[in-house]
């Protein structure tokens, strides 16, 4: 199990391992703590073998110290960030990714996370500080389609190879056109940019840019 709430809070911990996890993109530390406590985080790309690690407000800004958003300077790159304090970091988990810390304000520290929004989160959040591991896992070729079935893809077979009664795109004699105006998915919904959030969302108050306002 991660340790996602990084909520040893003054405890100096040792990296024992650096491993690979099948169930997600980064790699992920094994820490042995002081206090006798064993718990494996992700791996912050800088992290190596022997590095002490700490969570707290008085933790230094190294990669893999975990600390409270408004103790962290602006400009730093964070990653396992929380949305609620005392739930455990909830987005920037993937390999390769971090959000930048831009200013703290009041109770809030507004954020530009990996998609390029701005958003505020409350200061008293945790986050990891560093960038994640695995960073050329965006790069990596599959090389054939035995290694993708193997991660459990199927073959996905376009909408236009298919007949009318199997999707909006199928029929027609020959290669045809879609018919249609816009793409749709095999249900007759919109495809391809269409926005899917919900209007009057709670948490759409915190978002200062979103993501397609770049």
């Amino acid at each position: 199990v991660i340790d996602f709430k990084r909520d040893n809070y003054g405890v100096l911990g040792m990296v024992e391992t650096i491993e690979y996890d099948p169930n997600r993109s980064c790699r992920i530390a094994l820490i042995k703590f002081e206090n006798g406590d064993w718990r494996y985080i992700l791996a912050p790309n800088e992290i190596h073998v022997g590095d002490r690690v700490r969570s707290g407000e008085d933790s230094d800004i190294r990669p893999g110290h975990a600390l409270p958003l408004e103790k962290i300077p602006s400009g730093t790159l964070v990653h396992n960030v929380e949305l609620t304090k005392g739930k455990g970091g909830q987005i920037v988990r993937s390999a390769g990714s971090y959000a930048q810390v831009l200013a703290s304000e009041g109770k809030y520290t507004l954020l530009r996370l990996p998609s390029g929004e701005m958003r505020n989160v409350l200061s008293t959040c945790m986050a990891t500080v560093g960038q994640l591991s695995a960073l050329d896992k965006k790069n990596v070729k599959l090389g054939k389609a035995g290694r993708k079935r193997n991660l459990g893809r199927r073959p996905e077979v376009r909408g236009s190879a298919m007949a009318p009664n199997a999707h909006p795109h199928g029929g027609g004699e020959g290669r045809s056109p879609i018919g249609m105006p816009g793409p749709k998915t095999p249900w007759g919904k919109p495809a391809l940019g269409y926005r899917t959030r919900k209007k009057n969302k709670p948490s759409s108050k915190f978002i200062v840019r979103r993501r397609y306002d770049k």
